[in-house]
């Protein structure tokens, strides 16, 4: 007799990160069996197409949990902070985006690639997915770890504007072609503030012709949360809870892909070349290092793909247990809605035995 395929919810199916989520579902291998696709109730009835079949999406609520043995929450922290418990108490195993839950000792934070093992260890029925920022690096510096023993981590993000959502690539968009033609913009203090005009979207400064060297929200010490973030999810993937990690976070005017420089100290000396061979090989990594041929990673290659481009592999001038590096990938898949899809995959084989 075959098996029973597990049931799926996607929860915030029409947003930015949903939709990329319904596309994978309809380009992965098939492991579902029903799909259930949950919004806001302002996007309830609407229709979105998956492996095929039309699907109608549901307004939020305890019911539509009903049966569902996964249910991933592509929504704000406040959304997922609510509806996870709900939908873990209704016996589906919960797979977070939010930041809502990355840091709490019982819920495991995973990347497949990584500590896929972690997933067995829910006692809350919930498994969180890392910040996209820190998805990007950390795929790429994972190997490096295993065979090096990292100790410190010093990090430059170029995020992409889709990280804050829709409403960030609508406003860049409108910026360019706001501005589009005059050539004298950017050769003066303030032109490009004033051709902007008032309208910034969910940035604190003009995107377009310009770089915000800001990300996320206020936290003690100047810190943002994304550089908060980045070094907190990090030890917490690794299992590394006293390495040392300083990022800067800064929005550029891309579209999407988050791209990250990485200076990463290791406990033992370092071989620039042994390292590439590590990456060319490593899982949910793809090597790009040719800088004499033009070759290294880029968002506008990395864009619409699934691994973490790596590049610009080198050994540190001044410290021979330094590497610097240069990784990129696309936010909205690896970032978000792959790292999840994945989470949930690795669930299957212990639902169909269940």
């Amino acid at each position: 007799m075959s098996q029973k395929l597990p049931t799926l919810a996607v929860v915030g199916a029409t947003g930015a990160v949903g939709t990329v989520m319904c596309e994978l579902l309809s380009s992965r291998k098939n492991v579902w069996g029903e799909i259930r696709l949950v919004a806001s109730p302002r996007s309830a009835g609407r229709t979105i197409v998956v492996r095929g079949e039309e699907l109608t999406v549901q307004a939020l609520g305890p019911e539509v949990f009903d049966g569902v043995d996964v249910a991933m929450f592509d929504v704000p922290d406040e959304v997922s902070a609510e509806w996870a418990p709900v939908a873990a108490a209704h016996g589906a195993v919960a797979v977070d985006n939010s930041g809502a839950f990355r840091m709490d000792p019982d819920v495991p934070l995973v990347v497949p690639e990584i500590n896929p093992e972690q997933v067995r260890n829910r006692p809350k029925g919930v498994i969180a997915n890392a910040n996209c920022t820190t998805l990007t690096m950390i795929v790429a510096v994972a190997p490096l770890h295993r065979e090096y023993g990292l100790r410190e981590l010093v990090l430059a993000s170029y995020q992409a504007v889709s990280g804050a959502g829709q409403d960030g690539i609508d406003v860049l968009h409108d910026q360019f072609t706001k501005i589009a033609g005059d050539r004298a913009l950017g050769s003066r203090p303030g032109n490009v503030r004033q051709a902007v005009g008032e309208d910034l979207g969910p940035f604190p400064a003009p995107m377009a012709f310009n770089v915000v060297p800001w990300a996320g929200s206020l936290r003690d010490g100047g810190w943002s949360s994304e550089e908060v973030k980045m070094r907190n999810e990090s030890r917490k993937i690794l299992g590394l809870p006293d390495l040392k990690v300083s990022a800067t976070c800064v929005r550029v005017p891309v579209v999407t892909g988050h791209s990250v420089a990485v200076h990463a100290v290791f406990g033992s000396e370092v071989d620039a070349e042994a390292a590439r061979e590590l990456l060319r090989h490593a899982p949910g990594v793809i090597l790009v290092d040719d800088p004499a041929a033009g070759e290294f990673p880029m968002p506008i290659d990395a864009v619409g793909t699934d691994p973490t481009w790596v590049g610009r592999v080198r050994r540190a001038m001044d410290d021979p247990r330094a590497l610097e590096l240069f990784v990129t990938g696309d936010n909205l898949r690896k970032g978000a809605a792959l790292n999840t899809a994945q989470i949930a995959e690795l669930l299957v084989p212990e639902l169909a035995a269940a």
